[in-house]
């Protein structure tokens, strides 16, 4: 499950604001918003949303590792 921080983190690494990521995931930018508060009620299915959007621009996401979770740039290929 990503956090709230690292989907925001994630979007300050591509430049992008909620609208950006509301487009890319298919969802509302309230929908964004929501899961951004860290809204409890937030459906699994718009998580997968974010997720899958983000991935797709290039993030890597990163699991608990005894520092907190967070996020990574993929290497560009040239």
């Amino acid at each position: 499950m990503i956090t709230p921080a690292q989907i925001k983190a994630a979007r300050a690494m591509l430049d992008w604001k909620q609208t950006d990521l509301a487009a890319a995931s298919g969802l509302s930018e309230m929908s964004v918003k929501n899961v951004e508060k860290g809204q409890k009620d937030s459906r699994m299915s718009t998580i997968q949303s974010i997720r899958s959007a983000l991935e797709s621009a290039g993030i890597i996401f990163i699991d608990q590792n005894g520092n907190g979770p967070g996020v990574r740039l993929r290497d560009r290929q040239i």
